[in-house]
């Protein structure tokens, strides 16, 4: 079958072949620990490729030898999840924090320069600033609004420029949808790179999903989902994937190998099938967005939007949103009188809109920031990047637009 075929079309077949299986039409979960080999030669060659040992021969099949190292459900899995990103590669774990922390440890070690994006997710924010200072890797963190002169700056300042080896972006960041410019972050990469040692661009592209942007068309060496949001989308999995070319794949895929991190057959097959709706999922959530930005940019007790349709065409931020992005997205945030007083009213007068933590799912959800996944964050950190006590973070599920605007009136009208 063509590539030449939209992705959204081959979500349904791509990867399987219905007569290796029975001929079921969708892949069975190959519910299984292991794989017998046709013969001993067959089992050599299959462990020499998975450990990194020899590269893959030209026409060579890909043999299953461990569901730790590789399983139908997985490898179907993750050849279509390249479709989307246009990438040669995929590696799916068991959640989106074993995906980040793979990469930042396969990339990293004592000693080395890490240059992340601020406000990052919570639980990423606590990986870079506490494990990652443990082993002493140092962490130097940058704003939206920062130039590249002044982010070159900071990488100078730091002591470490020649140790630089990752730079980890958020872009649009959790939870203010703040932009970073990937191209710029590639070029300050390619900057302190060397034939020795190589700077690598990381990008977790979870508010966007694999639809409304293309990272590694931009510039980015790795792009890192949390899978449970847009493209899981029923809140009822765990799953992380990393993507990008052959050569940096493999280094992500052996050292999953050894951690045991990988998803398991019956998450990937849970994957499988969301994928099957992950356009239709999530061009309904986008139009849904749109409205209820608009009610909410009207509302007199919202004081400030964060939400990328209402970006000012003026803007450094919408530059970057015309061109790495396509679609503004179904993430809003925006910020209410009352600080954290009227925040909680306002959250516990919702009825249809679930008051509950992740984002991209069928549902719409809603949670406060500042109190529940960036509580891990000082004050200070989060009064300087934008994270106030009135911030309310809104993923818009697919509801009819109409009942959610009607439960944000509701709530607002009571508080």
């Amino acid at each position: 079958m063509s590539t030449a075929i939209h992705p959204e079309s081959l979500m349904m077949s791509y990867g399987y072949k219905p007569e290796l299986s029975e001929g079921a039409v969708k892949p069975p979960i190959f519910q299984t620990s292991t794989f017998a080999f046709k013969t001993a030669e067959e089992g050599k060659a299959f462990f020499e490729v998975a450990y990194g040992l020899r590269e893959k021969a030209q026409n060579e099949e890909l043999g299953l030898i461990y569901s730790r190292i590789n399983n139908p459900n997985l490898q179907i899995l993750e050849e279509r999840l390249c479709l989307w990103d246009k990438a040669e590669q995929c590696a799916v774990f068991e959640s989106g924090m074993s995906a980040i922390s793979t990469v930042m440890l396969e990339f990293l070690k004592p000693g080395d320069l890490l240059l992340y994006s601020l406000p990052t997710y919570g639980g990423t924010d606590h990986f870079i600033n506490y494990f990652l200072k443990s082993i002493g890797v140092e962490c130097v963190g940058f704003r939206a609004n920062q130039t590249k002169e002044e982010i070159i700056e900071l990488v100078e300042q730091s002591g470490k420029s020649d140790r630089l080896s990752l730079i980890y972006i958020e872009t649009p960041a959790n939870p203010t949808n703040d932009l970073i410019d990937i191209r710029m972050c590639h070029e300050i990469g390619a900057r302190y790179s060397s034939g020795e040692r190589q700077v690598y661009t990381a990008v977790d592209n979870t508010y966007m999903g694999p639809l409304w942007s293309s990272p590694l068309q931009h510039g980015a060496d790795l792009v890192i989902y949390s899978a449970t949001k847009y493209i899981g989308g029923h809140s009822d999995l765990i799953a992380g994937a990393v993507l990008g070319n052959g050569e940096i794949m493999q280094r992500v895929k052996t050292l999953r190998t050894f951690l045991g991190n990988m998803a398991s057959p019956h998450t990937c097959w849970l994957l499988l099938r969301s994928l099957e709706t992950l356009k239709v999922r999530m061009e309904q959530q986008a139009r849904s967005a749109q409205e209820v930005a608009k009610f909410l940019e009207a509302h007199p007790k919202v004081t400030q939007m964060h939400y990328l349709g209402s970006l000012k065409p003026s803007s450094k931020s919408y530059d970057i949103y015309t061109r790495q992005y396509s679609s503004p997205g179904a993430m809003i945030s925006f910020e209410i009188e009352g600080n954290q007083p009227g925040a909680f009213r306002f959250l516990n007068k919702l009825k249809l809109i679930k008051l509950a933590v992740s984002l991209g799912s069928t549902e719409s959800l809603v949670q406060h920031p500042a109190s529940m996944t960036h509580v891990g964050l000082t004050q200070e950190l989060r009064d300087r990047i934008g994270i106030t006590e009135g911030l309310i973070r809104l993923s818009i599920g697919v509801e009819n637009h109409e009942d959610i605007i009607a439960d944000i009136k509701q709530a607002f009208a009571s508080n």
